[in-house]
């Protein structure tokens, strides 16, 4: 697909904006030559994390279906209508309560897995862009690594510049209006 660049396509060679200012150069390494850099134990490629992010995804996938919802559904209709067959027993109501509980229990996992490997994706894809873009500050792009307190702080920092911006804009507007 022309629309889609490679890694080793993408520019190799970048500048980067370092923490003090400073500019160098950023170097990708080859696909090839790229070390595994992930923690120990949550290789992907192997082992049981990569059996359950198979599964996971896999059920996450088939679970968002419209032929899911309606499985359940039909399957919480038949529930219903067999209640007089079993006199609404408790035994009865304890089907759909086990089942809907299990249910529930397991698809908290799958959702958290969905949603963490979702949310790497999208952190993966600003820190690209962030890092593509001559001037942006490099720091941002590892954001998601700060404390509770430094993203507060940094939260006021913007909120600040962007005051200071907004009030910059406006003196500019009525200078302009005033000038015409």
């Amino acid at each position: 697909m022309a629309s889609k660049r490679s890694r080793a396509s993408a520019a190799p060679d970048a500048t980067v904006r370092t923490a003090n200012g400073s500019h160098g150069i950023k170097s990708s390494p080859a696909p090839n030559d790229r070390q595994d850099r992930r923690k120990p134990g949550t290789q992907h490629g192997s082992g049981w994390h990569r059996l359950f992010s198979d599964m996971a995804c896999g059920a996450a996938h088939y679970a968002g279906h419209p032929l899911a919802f309606l499985t359940a559904a039909v399957l919480v209709i038949t529930w219903a209508l067999t209640g007089p067959l079993f006199g609404f027993s408790d035994t009865w109501q304890l089907v759909i309560n086990t089942s809907t509980t299990i249910v529930t229990f397991l698809m908290v996992f799958l959702i958290q897995h969905t949603q963490n490997r979702d949310t790497l994706a999208v952190q993966l894809k600003l820190a690209e862009l962030i890092i593509a873009v001559k001037g942006a500050e490099n720091r941002l792009a590892t954001v998601e690594d700060l404390s509770e307190k430094e993203l507060e702080d940094m939260h006021e920092d913007y909120r600040r510049r962007a005051e200071e911006t907004l009030d910059h804009l406006n003196r500019r507007r009525a200078k302009l209006k005033q000038a015409s």
